[in-house]
């Protein structure tokens, strides 16, 4: 449905008659007829101003719409405007001005769903007065009643452009006003036989359904003046593009549509709409699966309404819809309701400001209706206070943390470029590499034929680069140019350790596989560069190579092993994937656990707080992971128990006694005494079920008589 405004009367009023009718202060009124000589030129302003009118904008953004079409044709500059109508006028005109920018980019991405989503965060992060943002879709309304004459390639862009973005930004502000005839207008252009289609359906049943909505009007009315409820009843407009986009999704053809015919009451209060709701349900049956309580539960950009769907007299069905004036004016002016409001009462306008405010930092929220436009079904949440998005040279956006330099857009673009960058652009002026950037800047990064990245890149308290991404780039670029040094270094390392317990260097290929390595050399190089502690490995070979009689080497029960893997840990984002539980702090279920991606051997699952973790992530912060314990879990799991004790003759068998009692699975025992203090400590390899198993046998171990403490052991 396409709304008919004075200036596409062919007997319109004059500028000044026009001027006339619209409720603005003396002030507004004549600071617009001070804006030209010649005001037959400013059809397109006064159809802004018409538009932005009816949604009770305030006399700013009143001005700055009749205003902006002379700055479109540069009869105006910024200072011109900034000088006649002051800063705040010429701030919102260039709000607008900017937000223009992304006509080009959109023709390029029409098809490219993360591109068209980049914009869209885009816009809203770069325009700061969202009264802009209004006064846009108000000039988009305009530019698509403009074009209804130019070629048809012209008439397609343009209304590939509202559908895309404009349509969602008025859906999300609230203003339903816009919201609907930017998509009427422009589903008229990209499906024009469709949309002559539907126009006839509607007008040739029109005579028919206006009689019967008429009637029915009345007879509501008069049943719920008996009833001394308050509301005002009437007929619903009914939009094109939203019959069309119900006719697609339910499969109906147009008179299987339940709201072809279609009422909307207006209620008094909160508790009229229910006590409306109430009668209607009481004199006609409704149909359960139609009614939706959005006043209850309201629609993300804070719509309200009850929606209700009735068969009528002659078995028709009729969509009804109920709210106070108050939800009605949010549902069709959103934002835009407020503004007049809040010259008058600054004080009340908390709900507005959190709206804005809201605005500013969501494009998307949730389950944003499909009917939103074509190019992309649904939009995502995306929270972007901490985000920037710059441009390529080439006008692609790139999305970036705030804080980034060029140095991590030259990463995020590949690895070659940061490695190659010599120097950085920003809309055409050097910037040093710690500059930071800001949405709506155009980055080129200068490159040389060489890799030469500095290791100064890598500290954080130089401010080289910002992001983890760029960061771990640049350690694996020097992890791999190192190598012959880390491997010298670790070699060196090893020799020292591995000769205290009689070991060669050679033994270093038997613990290829165990630690995800592809050769020794690799493995010895881990171990120069820190990525290996050095006795994590000579600990393993020595239990691999001479494990001692009294130290039992606990099985590896391929079976538990293989159950632990797929059943046990769920990757965030990917549900069962290959895992396996560090050996290093042996997580149980129901302790805080952290997943980190080795090479070639899946996800290795580790306590938070475990220190061999917090080392490997430093190293790759990119490899971690969430991970979660799966639901319920009938298996067991190995824990060592450190046990401290004074020596005395019976303490193995009282703690084997409470062991038995418990039935504790023991996987091995090994004791070692002090005979001048009298102490002793023992290991217990145990299986348990979850964290809260083990928890209670410890607590049982400590009251053993003699025994000191006893805790978890950590590696």
């Amino acid at each position: 449905m396409v709304t008919i405004r004075s200036v596409h009367l062919p007997q319109r009023p004059s500028f000044v008659d026009w001027l006339a009718g619209l409720s603005v202060s003396d002030e507004t009124r004549g600071k617009l007829a001070s804006i030209s000589e010649q005001p037959e030129q400013l059809l397109t302003g006064q159809e802004m101003v018409e538009i932005l009118h009816e949604l009770n904008m305030d006399d700013e953004t009143l001005q700055a719409a009749l205003v902006f079409p002379y700055c479109e044709m540069h009869m105006l500059n910024q200072e011109d405007v900034a000088a006649e109508f002051g800063t705040s006028i010429a701030e919102l005109v260039e709000g607008v001005r900017r937000m223009d920018a992304i006509k080009a980019l959109h023709a390029r991405h029409q098809h490219d769903e993360q591109q068209v989503d980049n914009i869209r965060k885009m816009l809203i992060s770069m325009v700061a007065d969202v009264r802009a943002v209004v006064i846009k879709m108000a000039e988009r309304i305009c530019t698509l009643q403009q074009v209804k004459d130019a070629d048809e390639e012209t008439r397609v862009l343009v209304a590939r452009e509202c559908t895309a973005i404009y349509a969602p930004l008025a859906n999300r502000l609230g203003i339903g006003q816009l919201k609907w005839e930017l998509e009427d207008l422009a589903f008229r252009y990209l499906h024009p036989k469709r949309y002559m289609e539907i126009a006839h359906w509607l007008d040739e049943k029109r005579a028919d359904r206006q009689g019967y909505i008429n009637e029915f009007v009345a007879g509501l009315t008069q049943r719920l003046a008996d009833q001394n409820v308050q509301a005002h009843v009437f007929g619903r407009p009914k939009h094109i593009f939203s019959i069309f986009k119900k006719m697609q999704k339910k499969q109906l053809t147009f008179e299987q549509l339940y709201d072809i015919r279609a009422v909307r009451i207006i209620a008094a209060t909160l508790q009229d709409c229910y006590a409306v709701l109430g009668e209607v349900h009481a004199t006609w049956q409704h149909i359960p699966k139609e009614f939706d309580d959005y006043i209850a539960t309201p629609k993300p950009n804070g719509y309200q309404s009850i929606h209700t769907v009735i068969k009528g007299p002659e078995g028709r069905t009729i969509e009804i819809q109920i709210r106070t004036q108050t939800m009605h004016d949010d549902a069709e002016l959103g934002v835009a309701a407020h503004w007049k409001y809040k010259e008058e009462h600054t004080a009340k306008l908390s709900a507005a400001e959190e709206r804005i405010n809201w605005l500013r930092k969501i494009l998307a929220w949730q389950e944003e209706v499909a009917e939103s436009g074509d190019i992309v079904e649904e939009f995502r949440s995306q929270v972007f206070d901490d985000r920037v998005y710059v441009f390529t040279p080439t006008g692609d956006v790139i999305d970036l943390p705030v804080g980034a330099t060029p140095l991590d857009f030259a990463y995020y673009i590949h690895s070659n470029v940061g490695h190659r960058c010599i120097g950085a652009k920003v809309d055409n002026r050097i910037v040093p590499f710690t500059y930071q950037l800001n949405s709506g800047d155009q980055i080129e990064i200068l490159t040389g034929k060489q890799m030469n990245p500095s290791r100064d890149w890598m500290h954080p308290g130089l401010g080289y680069v910002h992001s983890s991404r760029a960061r771990a780039k640049i350690h694996t670029y020097f992890k791999k140019l190192d190598k012959d040094q880390h491997f010298a270094a670790g070699k060196e390392l090893l020799e020292r350790e591995l000769s205290k317990l009689q070991l060669h260097i050679k033994d270093v290929v038997k613990a290829v596989e165990k630690f995800n390595m592809k050769t020794a050399d690799d493995l010895i190089a881990a171990v120069g560069a820190g990525d290996v502690r050095v006795m994590t490995l000579v600990r393993f070979l020595q239990q691999l190579l001479h494990p001692e009689p009294d130290t039992p080497i606990v099985p590896s029960r391929p079976k538990r092993t293989k159950k632990t893997s797929s059943n046990t840990i769920e990757v965030e984002g990917v549900g069962h994937l290959l895992s396996q539980l560090a050996t290093c702090c042996q997580p149980l279920p129901g302790e805080p656990i952290l997943g980190y991606i080795t090479q070639g051997r899946g996800v290795s699952v580790h306590k938070v707080q475990c220190n061999q973790l917090a080392h490997l992530l430093t190293m790759h912060p990119e490899r971690e992971i969430e991970v979660n314990w799966a639901g319920e879990l009938d298996m067991g799991f190995a824990a060592e128990i450190m046990v401290k004790c004074q020596d005395r003759t019976g303490i193995l068998k009282d703690i084997s006694t409470l062991l038995s009692n418990d039935k504790i699975p023991v996987l091995g025992i090994q004791s070692n005494s002090d005979t001048t203090q009298h102490t002793c400590e023992i290991v217990l390899t145990v299986e348990v079920k979850d964290l809260n198993r083990l928890m209670l046998l410890l607590t049982k171990l400590r009251k053993i008589r003699s025994v000191t403490d006893a805790y978890k052991r950590q590696h």
